[in-house]
């Protein structure tokens, strides 16, 4: 019993110190990750980030800081983390390479639902399809095209790689190319172009229409038209204007030319 009770004083004698010390560094560790979370919940709040990514967010930093303290707190005690935590940097490493793309694609639905370079409704094009965001998820995000198909687009991509948002901007310019055939009034041209501009109600006012000759072509005259409506209301200017300009230009007896050859014969003597 003696040599017990000496064995227990030298034990504690040796690690109560050590105890104790892990003990407050394990309290004072929690009410500083405790801090650490609501200073990220208010940033990210500042911020507005998607409240689908709030509690992820805020319970992977919870988390990572916890084991970290968990590991200061077991060293304190004098156990030996090197071995362990060789171990567990192995098979991290053994599971990022086997999951890098997953991984990839996790990073870069964070990174969309952070910086939000698109919104769900936005209409754009990536790594070569085009259509209107229906759901930014973790992994993907899905776009559904103008003709109602289900288009789905790992995130890793679109955080890598050039993407087209065109829905962004409150405003958008709308190109045309119209062509008129040699010999035709350039003025004329201009004049209906414009007026046909003018009378739309869609097309802005401000910033001004242009109407230029672009480019002498092999058949045509050809003019570039420039006008700029909101972004909802592009597609309701783009298609119309084309019926109409072809209508006016047979009513005001301009030629809409199409590709030709000229086929000169000469009698060889």
């Amino acid at each position: 019993m003696e040599n017990i009770l000496i064995s227990f004083k030298l034990l504690l004698t040796t690690y109560g110190l050590k105890l104790i010390g892990a003990i407050v560094v394990l309290i004072v560790g929690l009410w500083i990750i405790s801090l650490i979370g609501r200073a990220v919940r208010k940033v990210m709040d500042k911020r507005e980030v998607d409240p689908t990514l709030k509690p992820f967010i805020k319970s992977l930093v919870s988390a990572t800081l916890k084991v970290l303290l968990g590991i200061s707190v077991i060293s304190m005690m004098g156990v030996e983390m090197s071995s362990f935590v060789v171990l567990l940097g192995t098979v991290g490493l053994a599971i990022g390479m086997a999951l890098s793309g997953t991984l990839q694609n996790f990073a870069g639905g964070v990174m969309i639902l952070l910086f939000k370079p698109f919104k769900v409704g936005d209409y754009i094009e990536a790594q070569g399809h085009d259509g209107i965001v229906s759901e930014i998820q973790i992994f993907n995000t899905i776009l559904k095209s103008l003709d109602n198909k289900i288009i789905i687009i790992p995130n890793g991509g679109l955080t890598t790689n050039s993407m087209v948002n065109f829905t962004a901007e409150p405003l958008r310019r709308v190109d045309w190319t119209f062509g008129i055939a040699y010999g035709d009034k350039t003025e004329e041209a201009k004049k209906t172009i414009m007026s046909l501009i003018e009378e739309d109600p869609l097309i802005l006012k401000d910033p001004a229409p242009f109407v230029a000759v672009s480019e002498l072509g092999d058949s045509s005259v050809n003019f570039a038209v420039r006008a700029w409506v909101k972004s909802e209301h592009y597609w309701d200017v783009f298609f119309p204007m084309n019926e109409k300009i072809y209508n006016k230009f047979n009513d005001v007896g301009l030629s809409i030319p199409y590709p030709q050859m000229d086929i000169h014969m000469h009698n060889a003597k």
